[in-house]
């Protein structure tokens, strides 16, 4: 028997259907609400109405738990690739060895870019950001496959899948090598995925370039702890405008721009900020912590607290170890990530931030790997986006196989003038 949940209002009844997910979640189906009641929701930021159900992730906000496809990240990080992973979000289940190499291939078949869009780089200021070239050279790509777009049709779904997975790094790394005016670096089809974005990104034409594969593993956990995340703003952006029918490549582009926002995918960007700032004022953690805590002052500690997350990010703990391997390796130390580590370990010990539940999360350690790696700050949203784009791939099929998928449409409560009568300029007065 279903189980219902009643609401009544102003003599009118509504029973919604009450159902659980697989881990014991438990929604209110609300979907005629309004037909029986003239009644809507009101939910800013949507952050207690599920509008979507998902095979793709797990999120256990209270304890901290994050599973792709119900794997949990530790062991993904700890024992997959990034291609695999995003085999896994996108086809439901981890890949045989044929079903791997398949994927591996054809993803690596699409990686250059056709030289039409060479041009298109040149067209950009030298300073443009790296995001908005990022979103709209995803757009651009989409120019030169226009019969091969049609979300219902399964092959141009594949072949969108392929291209995307494949072209993203080299739009990402040609937007880098632009900003500092050197030359493009084609892909090399023989390294791995994230070996192959590094060496576009650091090798030069006049010197051979051999990328570290400790460098090159370490983005691969980044790469996989930013893959997916559930109903995030980038990820409801790639869904609500893929509703329309809108092709992949352009819900993807507005997913990339959703990212951009300093909310999002700049939060690491803050905290290296932050920590400089920290450093430049004689690196005396204490001072700020007490900032932190009082509520007539605006500054805020960058990266600590998640909108899900109440307690220690999962991805933050694996991040964390990463970021020491990567800093030792590349400049012994490193001042920033000392003080990062001072904010944290006094954190987790104050009453204030325990109370709060306002632990580090993956922002906290992530762009101190993305520094030591010698990346300009400008592309940290960047990598943030080559790591999520399996998960907008994932998500944006899914919606599109779904039998109730409907086109995005959200209600208001209009607050505005009532109704009112239109008067002649001369009859207007100010005020």
């Amino acid at each position: 028997m279903t189980d219902h949940a009643r609401i009544e209002f102003d003599g009118h009844a509504y029973e919604g259907p009450v159902f659980t997910g697989t881990e014991n979640e438990q929604a209110i189906d609300i979907r005629k609400l309004r037909s029986e009641t003239g009644l809507v929701t009101y939910d800013p930021g949507y952050g207690n109405t599920g509008s979507v159900k998902s095979e793709i992730t797990f999120i256990d906000g209270e304890n901290g738990i994050l599973r792709y496809r119900g794997y949990p990240i530790e062991q993904l990080c700890e024992r997959s690739d990034f291609i695999e992973t995003s085999y896994l979000l996108i086809y439901g289940d981890l890949p045989t060895r044929e079903q791997l190499d398949s994927f591996r291939e054809s993803i690596t078949y699409h990686t250059l870019l056709r030289e039409d869009m060479k041009p298109f780089f040149d067209a950009f200021p030298r300073d443009a950001h790296p995001m908005a070239i990022l979103s709209a050279g995803t757009s651009a790509m989409s120019t030169f496959y226009q019969n091969q777009q049609d979300p219902t049709e399964p092959w141009d779904v594949e072949v969108s899948t392929y291209r995307l997975m494949a072209k993203l790094p080299t739009v990402a790394a040609f937007a880098y090598k632009r900003s500092i005016g050197q030359p493009y670096i084609y892909p090399r089809n023989d390294l791995k995925f994230a070996a192959n974005f590094l060496h576009m990104m650091f090798a030069v034409p006049a010197e051979p370039y051999e990328v570290d594969p400790d460098l090159a593993r370490a983005l691969t956990e980044l790469l996989i702890l930013h893959a997916e995340h559930e109903q995030n703003c980038s990820t409801s952006t790639v869904r609500l405008v893929g509703s329309s029918q809108a092709n992949m490549f352009a819900s993807v582009s507005a997913g990339i721009n959703a990212l951009w926002g300093p909310l999002h995918g700049g939060a690491n960007q803050r905290v290296v900020e932050m920590l400089k700032g920290i450093r430049d004022a004689d690196g005396d953690t204490s001072d700020f912590i007490q900032r932190a805590k009082d509520p007539d002052d605006p500054f805020r500690l960058m990266g600590f607290g998640h909108r899900v997350y109440k307690n220690y990010d999962p991805r933050a703990r694996i991040i964390k170890d990463t970021a020491d391997r990567v800093i030792r390796k590349l400049a012994g130390s490193d001042p920033l990530f000392e003080i990062a580590q001072e904010l944290e370990e006094t954190a987790l010990n104050d009453d204030y931030f325990v109370e709060r539940r306002l632990y580090p999360n993956v922002d906290f350690y992530s762009g101190l790997i993305y520094r030591a790696m010698g990346l300009p700050i400008d592309m940290y949203p960047v990598l943030f986006a080559l790591g999520r784009l399996p998960g907008w791939i994932a998500q944006w099929r899914e919606m599109n196989a779904d039998p109730d998928n409907r086109i995005g449409r959200p209600r208001q409560i209009y607050t505005g003038h009532p109704e009112r009568e239109y008067r002649g300029i001369e009859e207007r007065t100010s005020g």
